[in-house]
């Protein structure tokens, strides 16, 4: 896994577990960023008024403020600063309502660090060095691509619905469909891909959708060797 292409971000960890604490500490070093760890949403918020990072990456059970209660604060969503969400213990409802809240990402406990690294990596690359300052959009969108490949959706029920990707990240991708698909549907996704491989094949799961048949999928077993094959072609398509 190559390294960020935009190094120095300062990436502001929100982990009560010192232990892991440590680690993500670490890790971030060795990508060449600088890590600031503390142990509860209240402290979060002070740094957030201080001095803004590029980046939070956020465990949503913690001591007193949880983090769902501190990502739907009015400063965290006007800051702009790219929230990714972790969890120990994920259900649907949980990443569906910090999608909503506007949650960049959102990765289940213990977190896969080749996949933390490449949404990092797309973080860098919009953010750009520290003396540049984006503006709050693109810095929400960081880690999303506009892309247009084709789709086929199939349910655990059978239901089969077809269409166009419209933007990938690491850990999901937005999609046109032609029927409606319920939040909270697990489904099997195949998208072709034009570099001479094998079709994506990966479980995902539906955590939005709206009257317009735009879903929204949260994938729940790639790989990132996966990933890499999808964010490359978007990367190619720009």
């Amino acid at each position: 896994m190559s390294a960020p292409r935009a190094a120095g971000l300062h990436i502001l960890v929100v982990e009560d577990e010192r232990e892991l604490g440590r680690v993500f500490d670490d890790y971030m070093r060795e990508l060449g960023h600088r890590a600031e760890v503390v142990g509860s949403a209240e402290a979060a918020l002070e740094r957030l008024r201080a001095a803004p990072p590029h980046v939070i990456i956020l465990d949503v059970k913690l001591p007193g403020m949880s983090g769902l209660e501190f990502l739907g604060l009015p400063v965290v969503r006007d800051s702009g600063v790219p929230v990714i969400v972790i969890s120990g213990y994920v259900t649907e409802d949980q990443a569906r309502e910090c999608l909503r809240l506007g949650a960049l990402e959102f990765l289940a406990k213990p977190v896969p660090l080749e996949i933390l690294t490449v949404v990092l990596e797309h973080v860098a690359a919009i953010t750009g060095p520290p003396t540049e300052s984006p503006s709050p959009r693109e810095r929400r969108r960081a880690s999303r691509l506009p892309v247009t490949l084709p789709l086929r959706a199939r349910t655990e029920a059978g239901v089969v619905a077809t269409g166009a990707v419209i933007e990938v990240s690491a850990t999901g991708l937005r999609a046109r469909v032609d029927r409606a698909l319920p939040a909270g549907t697990p489904a099997r996704l195949t998208v072709a891909l034009p570099d001479g491989g094998p079709p994506l094949d990966v479980l995902a799961l539906v955590v939005r959708s709206d009257g317009e048949r735009m879903v929204a999928f949260w994938f729940l077993d790639t790989t990132p060797g996966e990933v890499d094959r999808l964010l490359a072609r978007a990367h190619a398509a720009r």
